[in-house]
Parts: structure tokens; sequence; C-alpha cells
């Protein structure tokens, strides 16, 4: 018998129509994540199956196809002609240790006369035949079986499901670029847009040498562990020294984190536009901070023109935060003690309610900021991480 993975789908199934769509994405997505192994990728109505895969590497394909969003769960299951008389023979060396277990059968093909719950019982029965120390429980058993029949007189055996990410495809939802600075909150909200199909890029803003290299290797680091969710990941690192030191040097101190966000969002709105982005995503948590108070972020949306700006964790408090950050192992990276851009600077006293035309007339005070952001945007340093691996493009 050949060893198979089953993969399944949930929320897809509510897309009516547009079923098909969403479930030739997902197998896209799939075949992108474990292109790197020698299998391929089948389907069946409502399922994908990955076959063909050689045993050493069933464990990292499953591991690999945690991190699709879209997948509801798997099984690891022995595939075979449909023939309930063989089943038990076929299966019984391969069962694990249990003492007791019972037979659950899906059967999708209706041409067999059987019921469902008279097939459990014939291979039930042809079980007990094989091994006598096994017996029946139908209620609470170490070990179920699960047969499940298909239409195209294949079936398939397993024993254990294995819980899945869900969410929907990513590419589905369109595309998002997520304000990245290496701390805990940043990459959780583009592991949470991801989970709703949007595919993700990353921007991030770069002060050497008052922030080191160090730190943005650590946004690096942070955008590759993304990416085993999301795909292909391009962040885009922005020089911004020259402007924070004329944030720092003309705007006053309690101002200068507000007029800083203003000017983070004007920029990656532009950037965001150019990259075909449909929206920025951030970060924040309402409260969390002096900058992510509803008077700072409402200024800093003042500079946002045309897109709008997601904030998939505003409603969340920070163990939430880390216990999603723990899960998706980006914690330990984020934790780094390297310094971002945001805590250059940083002011003893920094504005928690500020007025909109008070920051605005505090950003108006940078001389030559036009030029500056228009540098700022003409000198990317894009770097590109497909499967892992980061290439560098200036």
């Amino acid at each position: 018998m050949e060893k198979v993975i089953i993969i399944r789908y949930g929320e897809i199934f509510l897309k009516g129509k547009n079923k098909k769509y969403f479930e030739n994405l997902l197998e896209k997505n799939i075949a992108n994540a474990i292109k790197k192994y020698d299998c391929r990728i089948e389907k069946s109505r409502t399922r994908h199956f990955v076959e063909g895969f050689r045993e050493q590497d069933l464990d990292t394909i499953l591991d690999t196809l945690t991190k699709v969003f879209g997948i509801h769960s798997m099984s690891v299951a022995y595939k075979m002609p449909t023939d309930i008389t063989k089943v038990a023979s076929l299966i019984i060396n391969d069962l694990p240790d249990a003492d007791t277990f019972r037979v659950t059968v899906k059967r999708a093909d209706k041409t067999i006369p059987l019921t469902s719950t008279e097939i459990a019982c014939e291979i039930g029965g042809d079980i007990l035949k094989l091994n006598s120390n096994m017996t029946v429980d139908l209620h609470s058993p170490e070990l179920v079986i699960n047969v499940d029949i298909r239409e195209n007189k294949i079936s398939y055996i397993y024993f254990n499901t294995i819980k899945g990410l869900d969410g929907m495809p990513v590419g589905s939802a369109g595309k998002g670029m997520l304000l990245i600075s290496g701390g805990i909150d940043s990459p959780v909200a583009g592991y949470r847009m991801a989970k709703r199909g949007m595919q993700i890029c990353g921007i991030h803003f770069h002060s050497y040498p008052f922030t080191s290299h160090l730190a943005k290797q650590k946004v690096v680091d942070l955008s590759t562990i993304i990416s085993e969710y999301c795909g292909d990941f391009n962040l885009f690192v922005m020089p911004f020294t020259k402007i924070q030191q004329s944030i720092h040097d003309f705007c006053r101190e309690d101002f200068m984190i507000t007029v800083m966000r203003m000017i983070m969002m004007e920029i990656s709105e532009t950037l965001a536009k150019r990259k075909n982005c449909g929206a920025l995503l951030t970060g924040e948590s309402l409260g969390q901070v002096a900058s992510q108070t509803l008077e700072s972020m409402t200024v800093s949306n003042s500079r946002i023109k045309d897109l709008p700006v997601l904030r998939p964790l505003i409603d969340m408090d920070k163990t939430e935060i880390i216990e999603i950050s723990q899960k998706i192992k980006t914690f330990e990276t984020s934790i780094l003690p390297y310094e971002d851009c945001c805590t250059v600077f940083l002011p003893k006293n920094p504005v928690i309610k500020p007025k909109l035309a008070t920051a605005v007339s505090e950003y108006n005070k940078i001389p030559n900021l036009a030029d500056m952001i228009d540098e700022c945007l003409n000198n990317i340093e894009i770097i590109k991480i497909t499967n892992a691996k980061q290439d560098v493009i200036i």
C-alpha cells in the first residue's frame, strides 16, 4: 500500500460558486511550499493528496504543511483500491499499539450497497479475527481506524488527524505592506493578515549608524520566519537617518515620535501604491504605548491619502500577542537587544493625546522634508526572501 497525506480544507467550503478559485490557489500554495521534495499533488473533490514522497521526508513535509493557511487538517493514510474484504489484512501489521478500537467509515462511493455502519462492522469483525487481543469500544477507544471510501474506487485508511492553521489561502485577499520594526507585535500582525489570505511584503525604517546592522538583520530574520507562513516575502529597507536626525533637530521633543510616525505612514503609503498593495498593516494595539492611543493613531493616519490602515492586533493585550509570537517562533528573535529606529532619540515624556493641528505644525518645521522623502524612496534596499533564503537587491 502506498502511504499518502490527505489534506482537507475548511472555510473554503463556504465560497459557493467561487470555491474552485480558492481550491486551485490552495493547491498552488501547497505545491510551492513543498516543491523541494520529490512528490506530487493529486485532487479528488474536497481533498488534496500528497503522494509519491520518500518516507524519510514525511515528517518535514508535514511540518511544512502545518504552516500553509487554508488547510484545516491532514492525515497520513494508506491508499488502496476499494475492497472492504481486504482492509483488515492489509493494515493489521501497521496498526498502532492499542487494546481497544473502533472503525469509522465515510462512504462517498454510493455504488457500494452496504451502509457506512455495515462496512465498519465488517472491517471490525475481520480485525478481531486477525488479532484476538483487541476488543471493540465504540465510546472511548484507544485507537480509531478511519476508512475513507472515495467515489473514484480508491480508499484511504488512517489513524490520526493533524490540525492545520485554517484561514484562507495566501493571495486570495489582495496584498498588504507591513510596517515591521523588529519588535514582538508587527510579525504577529503580518501572520494574522496572511491567515486571512493577504499576501504580505514589508517595509523597515533603518537609521544607521543610530541603529546597527544587527538590528536590520534581526528584521530580515523575522521576515524569513514570516515567509514560512505567507510565502515569498519582499522586505524594503528605508534609509531613515537623515529624516530622523531632522526630526530631532527641529521638532518638539514630546512630538518627535508622533511626527516620525506621520512620516513613516506617508512613505509607506507611497511605496505601497508603487508595489500594488491595497493596504498598510501595523502591529499597533490600542493603548499599548504613547504612539498607539486613539489620538496618536488619528494623527499618524492624517498623512494617508488613499489606502486603508489595518491593525489586526488593535484589541489584543501584550500577553495574547506574545503567545502567538511564541507559537510562530518569532518571539526569541523579536526580543534580541538591538534597538530599532523607534527607540532612537526616544523622548522622556512623549505626547499621549496629540492635537492634529500641533502635530502638523511640528511636521512643517522640518526643512526640505519632501526632498528627503524622495531620497529615501530612491535609495531602497530590497531583500527578497524565497524558500527561507535571503537575496539582497540594491
